[in-house]
């Protein structure tokens, strides 16, 4: 048995990279899972690996920051599983420029995608707990829920050419403290996740800087320039970045039965890096 056998899980951005990792975690813990990506690609393809495993897990892609995104994807948790135990909100990229050279349009878009997407995801899951919360305790059952929103480091110490994404991984502690207060009646644990330098292709070494995905039929630059990536890694005390599985143990192990009474708090995985 796993330790989420009969929940359901909804994640954000888990087409690629830690997403993926974490939608892959809660599935072979026993979670359904509701696998979003922009891309359907990408998230068809991770749902194939779960029902592939013997898990359960169904696609909802599409872009978080579209205004009537969040009902469809609670909506989709509920209609092929019956409920929504765990919310994690993950989906984002970077779009960076010192303050002066930044425009609206990338403040914007930032902010949308890391900050108000898992405003109305939350805001869309609030009644469909509510109603769960109030049949279990007429049949005096007990049964927690768990929220993981994603921060950054960045958003604890601030970086240099990410004021946008800064203030808005700043901002997800704010509401996760904030859930945590409002949601404690209905037993939903709400913690946020800070990470550090984990390897994926938004962190991989770009030589000459030319490297875009494509989010939105925006070209957005990826990739850190080698030397300034060795710098980076000498100033992680365990010596190397994290992997994308080690960033997703430490999302899910706040999903465990064993974090029941854990609620409000910002968990740092960086490999002891403090900017």
């Amino acid at each position: 048995m796993g330790k989420l056998d009969g929940k359901t899980a909804i994640v954000t951005g888990a087409g690629r990279g830690i997403g993926r990792s974490i939608a892959l975690k809660l599935a072979a813990e026993g979670a359904n899972v509701v696998v979003n990506d922009l891309d359907a690609e990408p998230a068809t393809a991770v749902v194939k690996e779960i029902t592939g495993a013997g898990g359960k897990a169904v696609a909802c892609p599409g872009s978080v920051s579209e205004a009537d995104f969040a009902e469809s994807f609670v909506g989709t948790a509920t209609q092929n599983f019956g409920g929504l135990d765990i919310i994690i909100n993950n989906a984002g990229y970077t779009w960076d420029s010192v303050i002066q050279k930044m425009t609206d349009e990338q403040w914007d878009a930032i902010l949308d995608v890391h900050l108000k997407a898992p405003f109305r995801i939350l805001r869309a899951a609030q009644p469909v707990i509510s109603k769960a919360v109030k049949a279990e305790q007429e049949a005096g059952l007990v049964v927690h829920r768990k929220v993981v929103n994603i921060s950054s480091i960045a958003g604890v110490y601030g970086n240099a050419g990410q004021a946008n994404y800064s203030s808005a991984k700043a901002g997800i502690v704010g509401m996760t403290k904030t859930l945590a207060k409002e949601w404690g009646r209905y037993k939903v644990n709400v913690n946020a996740v800070a990470f550090g330098f984990i390897e994926t292709r938004l962190t991989a070494a770009s030589a000459d800087g030319d490297a875009t995905i494509d989010i939105e039929g925006r070209q957005i630059k990826v990739g850190v320039n080698p030397q300034l990536l060795a710098a980076a890694k000498a100033m992680i005390p365990l010596g190397r970045p994290g992997t994308t599985e080690e960033a997703a143990g430490s999302v899910v192990m706040l999903t465990y039965p064993e974090a029941d009474y854990v609620s409000g708090q910002l968990i740092v995985t960086g490999g002891g890096f403090e900017g």
